[in-house]
């Protein structure tokens, strides 16, 4: 199985792509994330929406806007609360953690690979296969 993560943007105008495939994909939609993090003192939010692995083909989709959204436990906001909204209305619940910044890493792959470890060992996704 092919887990990655497709990086939509910081989640700004992409923030409504984001929400667009978690309403349009509703059949497949495994988990909606928000991933908290520091970085240069500020308190940012990452939203992932994570789809059911494709059949055939095995390949485990995971959007994200990363990091570009002030963490709504500091500072609400309203693109955090657009984010909590789609979850209310499509009966999914926001699951919540508090990771390493993508900048800790000298390459974003390094950071996407840590963050799948992560999800895995929580039993958010499939282990490797």
């Amino acid at each position: 199985m092919i887990q990655r993560f497709i990086e939509l943007g910081d989640g700004y105008s992409d923030l409504y792509e984001l929400i667009e495939l978690a309403k349009a994909n509703q059949h497949r939609l495994q988990h909606m994330m928000a991933l908290h993090t520091k970085i240069d003192n500020k308190e940012v939010t990452s939203l992932v929406v994570i789809f059911e692995p494709t059949d055939p083909g095995k390949f485990q989709a995971l959007y994200i806007c990363r990091e570009g959204i002030p963490n709504p436990n500091f500072l609400p906001n309203k693109r955090y609360d657009l984010f909590a909204q789609t979850a209310n209305e499509i009966g999914k619940k926001i699951h919540e953690f508090s990771v390493k910044p993508s900048t800790t890493f000298h390459e974003k792959d390094l950071f996407y690979q840590h963050l799948i470890g992560i999800l895995r060992l929580n039993h958010y996704i499939l282990p490797l296969q």
